[in-house]
């Protein structure tokens, strides 16, 4: 794997590091499972949130179990291929729970972004990041698209073969 892809204690000893120089740092996370113009402009505004961001992908089996048994349609290994490579994107780890709740109480990130779609006390890690004097940033959507939206047009164009 690429070094900025990290697991949970390679990102927390890169976390310590960069908060001890002072840079904010900003966490984010998604299944990303069909890479689109969406996903790319909200990421670049999360990063304009601070210095560092790092996205937390959601595991296969959990992505499984939030979307059904047909998702992902892109697994785990090409999702973070693609997202680690994005200009915007510093670090990129996985996350086996339904929730990041656990990863974002570990890494306690200075900015907790997610779509301006979520109610902002719906958040998880809300409370973990306002009590330790984070901010929670909601980010409008540039692009009304999604992967579901996206399986469903190849479906009805191309038939349910």
């Amino acid at each position: 794997m690429s070094k900025i892809i990290l697991n949970h204690n390679e990102l927390l000893n890169e976390i310590l590091i960069i908060k001890n120089s002072g840079r904010k740092v900003v966490f984010t996370n998604g299944c990303f499972d069909i890479l689109h113009a969406g996903h790319v402009d909200y990421l670049n505004k999360a990063k304009s949130s601070g210095d560092v961001l790092v996205v937390a992908l959601n595991s296969d089996a959990s992505i499984s179990r939030i979307k059904g048994d047909k998702r992902p349609i892109v697994p785990f290994e090409q999702r973070a291929f693609v997202i680690s490579n994005l200009q915007c994107v510093d670090f990129v780890t996985i996350f086996e729970e339904d929730t990041p709740a656990k990863i974002i109480e570990k890494i306690l990130p200075n900015v907790l972004v997610k779509g301006a779609d979520w109610d902002e006390t719906k958040i998880v890690g809300r409370d973990v990041v306002l009590k330790n004097g984070g901010e929670i940033k909601r980010i409008e959507f540039e692009f009304k698209q999604s992967t579901s939206n996206i399986i469903s047009f190849i479906l009805e164009k191309y038939g349910r073969n």
